[in-house]
């Protein structure tokens, strides 16, 4: 692309590509995307995104095409790459000057210069650095800047790399701009804090955004540009010299003139302090050790003494406290059980935080966390009484919850309560026993000192499981608290049921849990409490199960916000799951209530898979009687598992599973139940985590009707099995060949013939010696039942794979056989080891020499599989096999168990047909042994036995001891 000729039509289409016409801007945006690969390209780009003269839209849109053209086209290996000449002068040209006056089009070129750096610097491209450093030296502002915002990206980028040979090159690199980097940050912050006292307002906001720039390098350079850095002095003397910094920029944020100025970037600027701290420590906790002492006492002095008051805000306070957290919960300084393997870094931090938090301290870390941070404050009380629910969502876990301080406090109570419980618990213990008895309703701050008092009890339950006798206090205590109605003691109420709940699954005596949900069901009635789900014993709660449910529905339809509704329909789930079929009676109003809920959460799909694990546990609940739901919950399970609608991506997991239980407590297969198998082909095709519910599915419909389902799928199916078998893992090797096995096993005669494409090779994997044992397992259950339910298939496979082979028939059923008796032992289970003794023993009675000189290993695997399933009479003496069933009986459950679904049924009447369960081994292997005998003669048959182990014809005889 000639450069002089083609500036003018790539301008003039960039300029079409920013219009708002679609008929102007998608032919202008195709023809951009033919000339990506077009040489000289993005050296039109780079002279109209630097000339500053045209419009800013089109440089812009100049700048994302050369940014995204690098992402493609940069690398040598790429397809289309850029050549080596042309390379060259677009690293010259961005380097040329940093005079960009537009701030967004000057991020984009650093963000760029950064991303060719990633690729080519030092060895393409070793003028970079040296002309960033130059640049951000020289006195024009606006070139300062703008080389030192592209200096950061460069440094950002180039640490992020994590390879060996990147990672020296970035050491190299940090060693020989370290101390320049030092003194440039000093440079800036000094200028900055000058302008702030003599008020020169516009100079102070230009110096603070070159210390925040020169910052953000520092941090990159200090945290990831040494392998030790405790070695190296200015290292060290930056970081304590932090300290200093923040001291000076808190009090800077007093002053009236920097809260004129720059109030945000100073915040910013602050947060960015402790940022380098929290880094480096988690990068180099051993490094971090000559900070410890400094770290803990500016945080606790800011955080939990009068030093903090009015200098501090909320997330300065955050950082400072994970500062805290992450000194007391670093492994690297707990040391041993055994204090000798403890390294003496260890022991040296082990030593200094020992000597920090000392009683005095901790107490003092303890009540400020208890009596100041959790207490709920005036606009938390305002925001319960005007809008309880969207109070509710933020104290249970809303979007802006994991950003605010309150959780940040309450974890790092719990991490020093469990660092420290010996000291703490007994100043915890005190401050509840302060406030026993009851509380002056006038009194809010007694009342929400009590709540954060019991918010502390709640959070360190586990800590205090042998120091509280949690039974007789709520007995005492808090059982009455939950009884005072009065509104002003609603935080109290709210406070004391969530206690509760941390607390059941801790100490609480199972006696108490009737008067608990007696308690429970009058606190429903006020909708502002938050709604907890409790561990309960079933025979306990179903007395209260129709109440409490119709409460639950009813708030379930009063509240209104997509998280509430959730926290809601999460604890029915849990009822329902845990009554199970004895939910029945009590579900009709919410079966109506669903599919409206279903359709008013289009566009929130978090509530969605709410909903769908609710009709789980519904279906579960509901057994063959959850067929009524299907108008609306096959269409649900279609819109869920439809990889060709967009709500899959968040549907998929809980509409396979609920499209499993769906399957297996139907009572019969109905046309619409068919016709969602449709989607199967497009999940297999994905081959995503989820093949394993797809192939129990798939199990579930040859179970539920396969005939069916086997006429309308079955070639679909064997062809997608034949598909995947190519490129899938062991484990789903074996999903696809159980389904198999179970065709089978269902149907018998058909069966073979609708998969014949996959069994020569199950075949070709047994004779060959498959290498994995569970492969081999499930290869050898296949032609078990081929062979003993239908062996003209059989005959016709062997004659098949004789041809294929170009070997004797009788050669491959020998080698079959051999291979069958050697690898016996990996098959694992029962079953399947019943079936192969079966299965070889349906050879007999046979004058096939090859069967013939076989027979030794046929009494063999038959030995084995009477030593697997008879057992002894104790009161006869003699053997019966265990596996036999002769009729039906319904599965019964005990009380821990899942009642059995129609699956469960529909596998037992299966067992009744299947011979492994219908034909008695023993009898099986005296009728073919006596007709073997009856074929060869008296001597003919001695002669057979002869060429069995002694001891193997022993054990035999005993089994067969009464035929």
């Amino acid at each position: 692309m000639d450069l002089n000729s083609a500036s003018t039509v790539v301008l003039q289409v960039l300029t079409q590509a920013t219009s708002q016409d679609t008929a102007v801007l998608k032919p202008a945006e195709e023809q951009l995307k033919q000339w990506e690969t077009q040489p000289g390209f993005y050296s039109v780009l780079l002279n109209i995104f630097t000339n500053h003269s045209l419009d800013v839209n089109v440089r812009w849109l100049a700048v994302l095409y050369f940014k995204n053209g690098i992402d493609r086209y940069w690398r040598r290996v790429a397809p289309h790459a850029l050549s080596e000449e042309e390379k060259t002068t677009l690293r010259a040209g961005l380097i040329t000057n940093f005079n960009e006056p537009v701030n967004q089009i000057a991020t984009q070129i650093s963000v760029l210069i950064a991303k060719v750096a990633r690729v080519d610097c030092p060895r393409q491209w070793p003028e970079l650095i040296p002309t960033l450093v130059e640049s951000v030296k020289v006195q024009d502002d606006l070139q300062q800047h703008r080389a030192l915002l592209t200096f950061y990206h460069v440094t950002k980028t180039l640490a992020s790399k994590r390879l060996a040979a990147d990672r020296k090159l970035f050491y190299d690199l940090t060693a020989s701009i370290y101390s320049f980097a030092c003194s440039l940050w000093n440079h800036h912050t000094d200028t900055f804090l000058q302008q702030i006292c003599t008020g020169d307002e516009a100079a102070a906001a230009n110096s603070l955004e070159r210390t925040l720039l020169s910052l953000k390098v520092l941090r990159k350079l200090t945290v990831h540009g040494f392998v030790e850095p405790h070695w190296n002095a200015e290292v060290m003397s930056f970081l304590h010299a932090v300290f200093e910094r923040l001291k000076q920029f808190l009090e800077c944020s007093r002053s009236r003139r920097a809260e004129s100025i720059c109030r945000d970037r100073l915040g910013k600027t602050i947060i960015l302090f402790t940022k380098v701290l929290l880094d480096f420590l988690d990068q180099h906790p051993f490094s971090f050790t000559a900070l410890i002492q400094r770290s803990l006492e500016f945080s606790v002095s800011y955080v939990f003494t009068e030093a903090g008051e009015g200098v501090v805000f909320e997330q300065f306070i955050v950082q400072c406290m994970n500062l805290i957290k992450m000194i007391v919960k670093n492994c690297a300084y707990k040391p041993s059980k055994n204090i000798e393997d403890s390294s003496p870094e260890t022991l040296e931090a082990h030593k200094i935080k020992t000597a920090f938090f000392t009683y005095p301290t901790l107490m003092e870390i303890c009540r400020r966390l208890v009596t100041h941070y959790f207490l709920l404050t005036k606009e938390e009380l305002t925001m319960w009484e005007e809008d309880p629910e969207s109070f509710t969502v933020e104290e249970t876990g809303g979007d802006s919850w994991k950003y605010s301080l309150r959780p940040c406090t309450e974890v790092l109570f719990i991490d020093i309560f469990h660092e420290y419980n010996q000291t703490l618990t007994p100043v915890l213990l005190e401050m509840v026993h302060s406030l026993q008895g009851s509380t002056n309703l006038e009194n809010t701050d007694a009342i929400l000192i009590k709540d954060a008092v019991y918010n502390a009890v709640g959070l360190a339950a586990y800590e205090l499981f042998d120091s509280v006798d949690f039974d007789q206090w709520f007995k005492n205590q808090l059982l009455a608290e939950l009884q005072v109605s009065h509104d002003r003691y609603k935080p109290i109420r709210r406070r004391v049921i969530w206690l509760i709940g941390q607390w059941i699954s801790v100490k609480f005596k199972p006696d108490l849990r009737p008067v608990l949900y007696e308690a429970i069901r009058n606190l429903l009635q006020d909708r502002d409490l938050v709604v907890n789900d409790f561990e309960f014993r079933t025979d306990q709660f179903l007395p209260y199960l129709e109440s409490m449910f119709t409460l639950l529905f009813q708030l379930l339809q009063e509240v209104t916000q997509c998280d509430t509704k959730m926290h809601v329909l999460h604890v029915l789930s849990c009822v329902i799951e845990r009554v199970s079929m004895q939910i029945r009676p009590y579900v009709g109003c919410l079966v109506q209530y669903l599919p409206l809920l279903w359709k008013q959460s289009e566009e929130h799909n978090m509530l969605r898979c709410a909903i769908l694990t609710t009709l789980i546990h519904l279906v579960q609940g509901l057994g063959a009687d959850s067929k009524n739901l299907y108008p609306f919950l096959l269409p649900v399970i279609q819109l869920s598992t439809d990889v060709s609608q967009p709500p899959h991506v968040y549907l998929l997991e809980d509409g396979l599973e609920l499209w499993l239980v769906t399957l297996e407590n139907s009572p019969c297969l109905t046309p619409e139940l068919l016709r969602i198998f449709q989607n199967m082909s497009g999940l297999l095709e994905l081959s995503s985590e989820n093949l394993k519910n797809c192939f129990k599915i798939i199990n579930a419909y040859i179970f539920l009707s396969s005939s069916e389902f086997l006429q309308m799928y079955a070639a679909d199916l064997c062809r997608l099995f034949c598909e995947l078998l190519k490129d899938i893992t062991t484990e789903g090797q074996v999903q696809v060949l159980k389904v198999v096995e179970n065709v089978l096993k269902v149907n018998p005669v058909l069966g073979p013939q609708m998969f014949q494409p996959l069994l020569p090779s199950v075949f070709r994997g047994i004779i060959d010696g498959e290498r994995y044992p569970v492969v081999m397992s499930t290869y050898l259950g296949i032609m078990g039942r081929v062979l003993l339910q239908n062996a003209r298939f059989f005959s016709l496979l062997l004659s098949q794979m004789a041809c294929e082979l170009g070997q004797e028939l009788d050669q491959i059923l020998g080698n079959m056989i051999e291979m069958w008796v050697d690898r016996m032992d990996n098959i694992t289970q029962p079953e399947r080891r019943k079936l192969s003794a079966l299965a070889l023993l349906s050879l007999l009675p046979s004058l096939n020499s090859v069967i013939q000189d076989k027979f030794c290993g046929i009494i063999n695997i038959s030995v084995e599989g009477l030593h697997d399933v008879m057992t002894e009479d104790s009161e006869t003496g003699t053997y019966k096999d265990c596996m036999l069933m002769s009729h039906f009986e319904e599965p019964k459950a005990t009380e821990d168990e899942e009642p059995p679904t129609e699956q469960d049924k529909r596998k037992k009447m299966l067992a009744l047909k299947d011979p492994v369960h219908t034909v008695s081994l023993q009898q099986f292997i005296y009728e073919k042994l006596k007709a073997q005998q009856e074929l060869l003669g008296e001597q003919g048959f001695h002669a057979l036995m002869e060429t069995v182990d002694t001891e193997i014809v022993a054990q035999l005889q005993e089994f067969l001891q009464g035929f």
